[in-house]
């Protein structure tokens, strides 16, 4: 009889039920006004989601033949990207007979590990998948 007075009493009231465990036994259910409740989750999971934060991948090409400078340059790059969280990718493609001088390309993707050595962590180290060479450098904890 409790029960029946108490949802006539919320339906008066314009509440609703909300079942919080309809597994249980009995089933738990409560009496609130779900409009209000839905704003209140809806306005949590976008706190939640202002909060979080997500790590941006950034690609660099590299090449089997490339000069001393174009390297500097990239590595200055990249040490802007670490240094400001992001992941760096590096990706080198063999095109053509180049894909025969792979030890060529791999000693150049070494020579860009070291170079940011302080900067970052390997994450991924280079493997050739087709005719790609790639590896992940995430920045390093402060």
């Amino acid at each position: 009889m409790l029960r029946r007075e108490a949802l006539e009493k919320a339906y008066d009231m314009d509440l609703d039920l909300l079942c919080v465990a309809p597994n249980a036994q009995p089933p738990v259910c409560k009496i609130l006004d779900y409009g209000k409740h839905r704003f209140e989750a809806q306005k949590k999971a976008k706190e939640a989601k202002k909060n979080q934060h997500t790590t941006e991948v950034k690609p660099l090409r590299l090449s089997p033949v490339i000069d001393k400078h174009d390297f500097d340059t990239k590595v200055n790059q990249s040490i802007k990207w670490l240094s400001s969280g992001m992941k760096v990718k590096a990706d080198m493609r063999f095109r053509g007979r180049l894909i025969t001088r792979q030890e060529v390309g791999l000693k150049i993707m070494n020579d860009f590990i070291e170079s940011l050595a302080e900067y970052s962590i390997v994450e991924k180290k280079p493997s050739l998948e087709g005719n790609i060479m790639s590896c992940v450098l995430a920045p390093k904890k402060k």
